[in-house]
């Protein structure tokens, strides 16, 4: 009996031992520490994350790993991340990690990882476009600034939501889902960068690639209470967006649209920014234009005008609040701070030409047929969006007409401008809205008849969100969106910082000084 109980006790000594040791190794706290440092990093800014992994404070890998943990955490109910190359991503990091070691630095991005709206091509990765007929391309390209990102050390972490060609203020995909609101679930992200302004605020991903034809940047940036940067139309190149333009023979869409970052800092928008833009030779409509840092300049010091409603489209009382509200204190800080907005600016004609252009040249792609019956039985659906206007028959007069136009809203915005270093405006009539489905799809395009309700008013769905980004893609303006502020019910509230096109860079000067003041940001509770 004795020796049969030293049999059974030696397993069982050398197991409790085993665990000792693993105890002492990995104590209770530890590891609960861990848990709460990989939190952590998934909520710093992506300039910090690539200073820690430079310094070799924290490892690629593990930065890798964190996202990858938030991501299956959380993704499932906001379906932002659409497609994960989780295995690949590991592996870069393996591999930037490894570099470090070897004193090999790839760029400012080194090892941190990124996600990219999937309408950018992007190499061995599908890329959708979130359009059924696309729904399994992968091309064998990157878009321009994909490759600028990774040839700055970035890691491609994966691909997000957006509604079907980008053609939505929501993200409703006919291939994944539709995208919720971190800070209530039951609301929009937005669109068409919903996903990524999602994922961004939620910590699945420090820095998100998106675009802006009428606020697909500015708009879900806004929702979602992060920071976004339109830049200056052409500051960025367009090569590659949308990934896959098979059956086309030519690129008819050459205004309007800005190629630009969501990030939970200023300095984020500023970093991507100087990795993405610049001259590139397959959109050769990208100027030289020099990325220097402006003088440094204080808050004192900044001209700043603002304006809570324009052309009389109606604004919530929240937003209002928030916007008055900051320019008292900006006002106090010392800034030089005047309600104004540009004198003569005509807010009809100026939504009537953005629509004629986005027709004319978006409108190319359709068959002529489409573009009759869309003439005929849309004028009902029109007459109530400042912004829709479709030019039948499409003449080059037409469109000449529309551009002189605009050029005419661009000096008017860029003489007003000289006075100031930034004008604050609404980025929509409200914050984010309950979802709405569309009553029916005009090929890729939503036809919705419910209305968003301002302070219990219905106002039109696309007025509603639209009217206050679209005249900024008509003056090719670069527009950051910084958080403000939050309604009584805790959903952020963002707004419009507007400056001079080229001035990319003293823009964001200016915002980060108006966002140290504002001290608004804050990220969504339960992530």
């Amino acid at each position: 009996m004795p020796s049969r109980v030293r049999r059974l006790s030696r397993p069982s000594c050398t197991l409790f031992l085993a665990l000792l040791l693993l105890c002492l190794a990995f104590p209770p706290a530890a590891a609960a520490q861990a848990d709460r440092a990989g939190h952590d990093l998934v909520f710093l800014p992506a300039h910090t994350l690539a200073r820690l992994i430079a310094s070799r404070e924290v490892t690629s890998v593990q930065v890798v790993e964190a996202f990858l943990a938030q991501i299956g955490e959380h993704n499932a109910k906001l379906t932002a991340i659409v497609t994960l190359d989780g295995q690949h991503a590991l592996a870069r990091a393996r591999e930037a990690d490894a570099a470090l070691a070897r004193g090999e630095v790839w760029g400012p991005l080194h090892g941190v990882p990124v996600t990219i709206k999937d309408n950018y091509a992007t190499k061995g990765l599908r890329s959708t476009n979130s359009s059924p007929d696309r729904a399994g391309y992968v091309p064998a390209f990157d878009a321009t600034a994909v490759a600028r990102l990774k040839a700055a050390g970035a890691i491609i972490l994966g691909k997000e939501n957006l509604p079907r060609g980008a053609m939505d203020y929501q993200t409703r995909s006919p291939l994944f889902g539709v995208a919720s609101n971190p800070w209530d679930l039951a609301r929009t992200p937005g669109g068409s960068t919903g996903g990524g302004a999602a994922a961004v605020a939620a910590g699945l991903s420090p820095l998100s690639l998106g675009n802006d034809i009428g606020g697909s940047i500015r708009i879900p940036s806004h929702y979602c209470g992060i920071y976004g940067l339109k830049p200056t139309e052409n500051m960025v190149s367009s090569y590659g967006v949308p990934p896959d333009t098979r059956g086309s023979k030519f690129r008819a869409v050459r205004h309007l649209n800005g190629f630009g970052p969501l990030a939970r800092s200023i300095d984020d928008l500023e970093l991507c920014l100087k990795v993405i833009a610049g001259p590139d030779t397959r959109d050769v409509e990208v100027p030289a234009i020099p990325l220097v840092d402006p003088p440094a300049k204080t808050l004192a010091s900044l001209r700043v005008a603002w304006a809570d409603e324009l052309g009389g489209v109606p604004v919530s009382e929240d937003t209002k609040k928030a916007l008055a509200a900051l320019a008292a204190k900006l006002g106090e800080k010392g800034c030089s701070v005047r309600k104004a907005s540009p004198e003569g600016f005509d807010y009809p004609k100026a939504w009537q030409t953005y629509g004629k252009i986005m027709d004319l040249e978006l409108g190319q792609y359709q068959s002529g047929f489409t573009r009759f019956v869309s003439y005929i039985f849309g004028w009902r659906y029109r007459r109530n969006v400042p912004f829709l206007s479709l030019a039948y028959p499409a003449t080059y007069r037409t469109y000449l007409d529309a551009m002189t136009a605009r050029d005419g809203f661009v000096s008017k915005m860029e003489g007003f401008l000289a006075d100031y270093d930034v004008w604050i405006c609404p980025v929509a009539s409200t914050t984010a809205f309950r979802h709405i489905a569309p009553d029916r799809y005009f090929g890729p395009f939503p036809l919705y008849s419910e209305p968003v309700v301002v302070d219990g008013r219905p106002l039109n769905y696309l007025a509603a969100s639209g009217c206050y980004t679209t005249l900024f893609n008509l003056t090719g303006s670069p527009v950051v969106v910084v958080p403000i502020g939050y309604t009584r019910e805790g959903m952020p509230i963002g707004a419009q910082l507007v400056g001079r096109r080229w001035r990319d860079l003293e823009l964001l000067q200016a915002a980060r000084l108006i966002d140290k003041a504002s001290g608004a940001f804050r990220h969504p509770p339960g992530y």
